[in-house]
């Protein structure tokens, strides 16, 4: 029998909770630069490029002052899938995407773990296989749980352990604050979800039809609610 969440039904038009952790649930992003590559990597991925015969600029030019060498250059995305929502953490990292064109989110998960593979593997002076696999996607099939999916992965900070406790809004590399309109990027989009709900932000106290309020109040367990969807 496959492993959860293994086996993918790619569909033009559907939404994904996609996945993906480091072999043997290893570190894969170990100081501020590695979590900021892979968020460059989204950027340069997923932003619009006006003009189809350019090659995009590389995200590590600017960040390292090295550019690995690419079999195919580096190209955007855009046109294929959108993200919805992110959560990187030490070990995994969780994305929401609505795909486009089918395997459109099948080529652009390649494409980013490939690149951060690179990346990781060159800075670290290691070889071999950085994640468990190529990754993982679970379609979802229903509105409640797509609001209660960009939940339980903006609720994730709350598991990293430390000196004291992470502030979800606080967490520095997740969409949560872009949902709670702090900042705003062209290559994501909150709008899909922020739609369910009156605001982003609470008004007051009493405001339960916030975004805020749903995923920072809201009684049930969300890692319930969406079962298989959640990272196994």
């Amino acid at each position: 029998m496959p492993s959860q969440n293994t086996v993918k039904l790619y569909v033009a038009g559907g939404n994904y909770h996609a996945y993906n952790r480091g072999v043997e649930k290893r570190l894969i992003f170990l100081d501020d630069q590695d979590y900021r590559v892979f968020l460059s990597f989204l950027k340069a991925y997923l932003s619009p490029q006006l003009d189809p015969k350019k090659v995009l600029e590389h995200p590590l030019d600017k960040m390292t002052g090295s550019r690995p060498v690419r079999i195919r250059p580096l190209r955007s995305f855009a046109e294929e899938v959108s993200l919805l929502a992110y959560c990187l953490m030490p070990n995994h990292f969780h994305l929401v995407l609505y795909q486009k064109e089918s395997y459109g989110m099948a080529n652009f998960l390649q494409a980013i773990c490939t690149s951060y593979s690179m990346y990781f593997n060159k800075r670290y002076k290691r070889i071999g296989t950085l994640f468990q696999g190529p990754y993982k996607a679970a379609y979802i099939d229903r509105d409640s749980y797509l609001l209660h999916v960009t939940r339980y992965i903006h609720l994730n900070p709350k598991e990293v352990t430390g000196s004291r406790p992470v502030s979800v809004r606080e967490y520095p590399y997740s969409s949560y604050p872009y949902y709670l309109r702090l900042k705003q990027a062209s290559w994501l989009h909150p709008e899909h979800i922020l739609d369910y709900f009156r605001s982003a932000q609470r008004r007051d106290y009493r405001d339960f039809l916030s975004y805020e309020s749903f995923v920072e109040d809201y009684g049930e367990d969300s890692k319930f609610v969406i079962g298989k969807m959640a990272i196994d």
